[in-house]
């Protein structure tokens, strides 16, 4: 049990939000200023207001709830989904899924929410439509791929598909360009720390300051590497099951995918990288299971860094990383 006189679940979508209370029950209210007001009628101080992540559905009611110093907290939609599974629970409603937030909430020490700065909130916004141009960007090329592999049969077609993918490299550079001058407001200090780092490029770097709030989110690299979704899960039962290990793939897609592009150059430029590289394939393992291995070396020399405060230096940063 948590200390709070009551835990409130909110399962969020678009245009309303479903309150469960573990004392005043159930209730509907519209995802808009006047639901809001009308929920925080509702709640003291001694209340505490349980929601998923929910991309940017539930961050405009976390900022309003933090704003009037209730305690809110935004947990990972995984969890409740694992507590709800352990439950075996067969309904799944609206109203189902903001009572197992709710017994969530009473069952588990949850984190608190911290308010995001307007620095960080553009950062995530922009990471978001980067995000959406990226895919439209692949699916672009993928059509330009397919008309030259017809031999062009409308040019109309082609060269719409290449002004197409000219505005959509434009928007991306645009949003690179802003990103930097954003995290160069508060964090310039730790994108040069991060980049002092052989194989970590100016992308990853502001990728990671933006999503641990400045390292500031996790106490422990592990902590880090297992929100990355970056580390290794075990697959074996008794006798007669021997899986592969892999890695758990719970976690930020976007930050893994930009490490595991950064561990080839590692591979080249970063000695400790190397190192690892060589030995793991020269124990007869696949060169892709070395380059994640590089990649989460990476990810650890990079908490490393940004902890200590110190630059990059061989000498040094992997006594740092293993602390």
């Amino acid at each position: 049990m948590n200390k709070y006189k009551e835990t409130f679940g909110v399962d969020i979508s678009k245009d309303v939000f479903d309150v469960y209370g573990s004392v005043c029950g159930y209730s509907q209210l519209k995802n808009d200023t006047s639901g809001f007001n009308l929920f925080l009628k509702s709640l003291s101080q001694d209340s505490l207001v349980v929601m998923e992540a929910t991309g940017y559905y539930h961050y405009r009611l976390a900022q309003f709830l933090y704003k009037s110093s209730i305690p809110v907290s935004v947990v990972n939609p995984l969890s409740v989904k694992r507590f709800l599974q352990m439950k075996l629970a067969k309904v799944k409603t609206d109203k189902s899924d903001a009572k197992a937030i709710c017994d969530y909430g009473l069952s588990n020490e949850v984190p608190l929410y911290n308010s995001l700065t307007e620095v960080q909130a553009e950062c995530l916004q922009l990471f978001g439509l980067m995000d959406s141009y990226l895919k439209k960007r692949m699916a672009t090329k993928n059509k330009l791929h397919g008309e030259e592999s017809l031999g062009i049969p409308s040019k109309y077609v082609y060269r719409s598909l290449q002004r197409d993918l000219k505005h959509l490299n434009k928007e991306v550079k645009g949003i690179e360009e802003r990103l930097l001058a954003l995290v160069k407001q508060e964090q310039q200090q730790q994108l040069s720390l991060l980049t002092s780092i052989p194989g970590i490029g100016i992308k990853t770097a502001l990728f990671l300051v933006v999503i641990t709030d400045g390292f500031t989110k996790f106490e422990k690299a592990s902590e880090l590497c297992s929100y990355v979704g970056i580390t290794p899960t075990i697959r074996k039962s008794g006798s007669s099951v021997r899986g592969k290990s892999r890695i758990s793939k719970v976690g930020n897609q976007k930050l893994r995918n930009l490490l595991f592009l950064c561990a080839f150059n590692a591979c080249k430029h970063n000695r400790a990288c190397k190192a690892l590289y060589d030995r793991i394939v020269a124990k007869g393992k696949s060169k892709k299971l070395a380059l994640i291995a590089v990649a989460n070396k990476l990810l650890k020399q990079s908490f490393a860094i940004a902890k200590s405060g110190l630059p990059y230096d061989e000498k040094h940063v992997s006594v740092l990383a293993k602390g």
